[in-house]
Parts: structure tokens; sequence; C-alpha cells
């Protein structure tokens, strides 16, 4: 109950805005052949942005894990992943100053974690 009512008070105080923001950057990601795991990537921020109390996020296991997530991660990081996490961060602790903001803020840290190293997880 909790859960659907806190995505919708999200999407209206801005979660809609922050996923089509995520949304049309990975639009342009993929405009490239480079870019498609780039873009791919950001539609899992563009998911949990959109609907984020409820959604949990794993560690992938298996064959599809290893260097190249790593190797990926490192790239984003590098490519502007930082900056997402740092600004996710900023908001998470803005929200956190009030007892009402508290769980908004703490689906920015959630956000900000998938962010950082998105390779490699699970949305679920």
């Amino acid at each position: 109950m909790f859960s659907c009512l806190g995505n919708i008070i999200w999407l209206v105080f801005g979660g809609f805005i922050i996923a089509m923001e995520y949304l049309v950057a990975s639009l342009i990601l993929m405009l490239t052949i480079i870019g498609i795991p780039f873009g791919l990537q950001t539609l899992k921020l563009a998911q949990v942005a959109l609907w984020p109390f409820g959604t949990n996020i794993t560690d992938r296991t298996g064959a599809s894990t290893g260097c190249l997530s790593i190797f990926m991660n490192v790239l984003w990081i590098l490519l502007g992943g930082i900056w997402i996490c740092i600004s996710h961060l900023f908001f998470g602790l803005l929200f956190c100053i009030t007892i009402i903001g508290i769980p908004f803020g703490l689906q920015h840290f959630k956000l900000a974690g998938l962010a950082l190293m998105p390779f490699g997880k699970n949305i679920g």
C-alpha cells in the first residue's frame, strides 16, 4: 500500500521528469553502436526513477558478469556516472532533512548506487 502511494507522490513531484530525462538520454546514447550498452543502462535508471518504491536492485551472478562489467562500470564512472551519482546523493540528503522526505531521500540513494555502477545489476 505504501509503495503504491509513495510511487504516485514520487511521480507527481518530479519522478516523471527524472524518468523522462533518463529516457531521452538513453535514446541519444543509442544513436551510435558504441553507445547502445550505455543507453541500456540508462533505461535501467529510467525504470527505477519511474517507479522506485518496491523496486529491488540486485547484483547479477553467473557468466554475464566479470571483467567486461567491471570495465564498462569504470568507463561509465569516468564518462559521467559519477556526476549522476553525486546529483542523486545531493537530492537524497536534501530530502532527508525533513522526516516526511526521508522515504524519498532513500529512493534517491538507491538511484545513486545504481547510477554509479549500473552494469551487472538486475532490476526487480
